[in-house]
């Protein structure tokens, strides 16, 4: 039966107490880790979020009713005792950073029981995942777990105290915004009070933060909660944290320099890991000809190159084609991989046009320099030679190729380099390489839209050479816009803002706003830029995806303590369910198909 604590206060964490402490009464609580029964003596390793801590109960001590209770103790159970720190009797745990103590218990004080747990609560178990998240707050008890989550505490500190010291206020902002569907897909909130009328949970605070700089707020930033309506992946959730902040009279070399800093102050301070600065910065244009990817892995080689003049004229219309529709042709080289059995290279050619390829060809010289190949039949031998030339490969090397339009060949190819600098063992997973990708487009098209859309945001600065575009080719206007990427990781993203209202007018122009539509979504924005708006720049960061790389996880679940699983419901709350039919009434919305439950 479960105990109160009868006035009892915890002096110490479990790995507070250590050698020092010898001959000193304290008092512990936590939860039963381990229990061993030596007949005379019972053994249990007490847990907390600190670590473990051996406690003794010898019945010469504790006495016999102590003893009795100790021998019905379980895993998991939460107790508290009081005792004195001795030197351990037996062997040092030299594992442990309590190791060579134990606490010498003279009361106990059974605060719950518990159920088996339907896993054990230890590191690296290789239980499912849906079990896991059921049963969250369990998976959360196990050390690895709660190292992340604390690390994440840490991580955020860190931020805040270095944002403080840089002049920065921190400014919360609202989570019932109005819809402005210029992105990714908003998640809805129906008003009661306004019938038919809905909030929409902010995808980022961008808005906002751009009127407190016209308020005169000089330097914001925020820890701040955000929700995107979009498919998860691995380093992806519905509802986010992001660290927002805005700067006013500042251009991107100011908010490149502070977040420079910024981020070697967390890893220092955090993994006492010394980034070197200035961090590389590279444009996108040559981001995607060299890596083909925005986010570019720049801790191994096997760049893209382009062959597109050397294969113009050649016999194999595949590639001929491809150039005569405004296409290119791009390969890799794999060194050493000419020997690559047909079986992969199969499963390489499925994995290419899973990213949108018609095909992938190969061209592998083997070691006595003939050539096996998808294409070498259509070529004469002076144009093979040329290719081979042109890629820089040696016999026992393997070249892959992609020929459609730029965005394709940039997508496979991009991927295709990952999936082999992995397979042939290329990548430090111990290095840390950092840049900054600047000069993005500013619009790109979707082909889902069939329209040209903002590549960042609508509210982004074109470079002042390419304001000119916006009237007749807007395609061709490069933004003030930065990334910071990790270990072909985006970690986060930012611009100068349009604080020209004749610009922002231009900009929702080339998006195809009538006035009317963008007055209509952001007509609060404009208005205040009537009142005097400073130059103003920003950046936002995902905590999630930072902390997930610092601490190496596999997946942003990791460092969340309550994170969603793929189609973005939560296995433990059941979120999200149905509401009863008064609700429903009182909010004015009927379903199209209501189940049956």
């Amino acid at each position: 039966m479960a105990e109160s604590m009868r006035g009892l206060v915890r002096s110490h964490r479990c790995t507070e107490v250590s050698n020092k402490n010898i001959g000193e009464s304290v008092t512990l609580m936590g939860w039963v880790n381990r229990r061993r029964n030596l007949g005379s003596l019972i053994f249990v390793d007490l847990r907390d979020r600190s670590g473990l801590i051996q406690l003794l109960f010898d019945e010469n001590i504790i006495g016999k009713a102590g003893y009795e209770k100790a021998s019905t103790l379980r895993n998991e159970f939460v107790v508290a005792v009081k005792g004195v720190v001795e030197k351990r009797a037996g062997a040092v745990n030299e594992n442990l950073a309590t190791g060579d103590i134990e606490i010498q218990v003279k009361e106990l004080y059974i605060l719950s029981e518990a159920l088996t747990p339907p896993f054990p609560i230890e590191e690296d178990i290789q239980t499912k995942d849906e079990l896991r998240l059921k049963y969250r707050y369990l998976d959360l008890r196990r050390p690895d777990l709660q190292k992340n989550i604390i690390f994440r505490s840490k991580v955020a500190k860190s931020i805040r105290d270095f944002m403080y010291s840089e002049g920065f206020l921190e400014i919360e902002t609202p989570m019932l915004c109005k819809s402005t569907p210029e992105g990714a897909r908003d998640y809805l909130v129906p008003s009661r009070v306004h019938p038919g009328s809905f909030y929409a949970l902010p995808q980022s605070p961008q808005l906002f933060k751009q009127l407190l700089m016209c308020a005169g707020y000089d330097r914001y930033f925020q820890l701040a909660k955000c929700f995107r309506d979009e498919d998860l992946r691995a380093d992806r959730q519905p509802e986010f944290t992001q660290v927002d902040m805005e700067f006013s009279f500042a251009d991107q070399n100011v908010v490149m320099d502070l977040n420079e800093r910024l981020l070697q102050h967390i890893f220092k301070e955090c993994l006492d890991y010394d980034i070197q600065l200035p961090l590389q910065r590279m444009t996108w244009q040559e981001a995607m000809d060299r890596f083909g990817s925005d986010k570019p892995d720049t801790r191994f080689g096997m760049e893209l190159q382009d062959i597109t003049e050397v294969v113009r004229n050649c016999g194999f219309g595949v590639f001929t084609g491809a150039i005569e529709n405004g296409g290119s042709v791009r390969g890799i080289k794999a060194e050493g991989m000419a020997e690559m059995p047909r079986k992969k290279i199969d499963a390489l050619v499925e994995f290419a046009k899973g990213y949108g390829a018609k095909g992938l060809a190969y061209l592998g010289i083997n070691p006595d320099g003939t050539y096996k190949s998808s294409f070498a039949k259509f070529m004469t031998e002076e144009e093979l030679a040329a290719i081979v030339k042109a890629m820089g490969a040696q016999p026992g090397d393997m070249m892959f190729f992609v020929s459609d339009r730029d965005k394709i060949v940039y997508s496979v190819l991009g991927a295709l380099r990952l999936n082999l600098g992995e397979q042939m063992g290329l990548i430090d997973h111990d290095k840390l390489n950092f840049l900054w990708v600047v000069e993005f487009p500013l619009f790109e098209y979707s082909d889902e839209q069939e329209r040209w859309v903002a590549m960042h945001h609508p509210f982004t600065m074109p470079m002042d050479d390419d304001i000119v575009y916006l009237d007749s080719e807007p395609w061709k206007a490069r933004a003030k816009a930065y990334d910071i990427v990790l270990n072909g990781v985006e970690l986060g993203g930012g611009s100068e803002r349009i604080y020209n209202p004749e610009i922002q007018e231009k900009m929702f122009e080339a998006l195809g706003f009538t006035p009317e539509e963008a007055y209509e979504r952001f007509g609060f924005l404009m208005d205040a830029f009537k009142y005097g708006v400073p130059p103003h720049a920003g950046l936002a960061y995902g905590l999630d995806r930072l902390v997930m790389l610092m601490t190496k996880s596999e997946s942003i679940r990791d460092v969340i303590a309550f994170p969603k699983v793929k189609d973005a419901s939560c296995l433990m709350t059941g979120a999200p369910g149905y509401v009863d039919q008064k609700q429903l009434d009182e909010l004015g919305l009927e379903l199209e198909n209501p189940s049956e439950e």
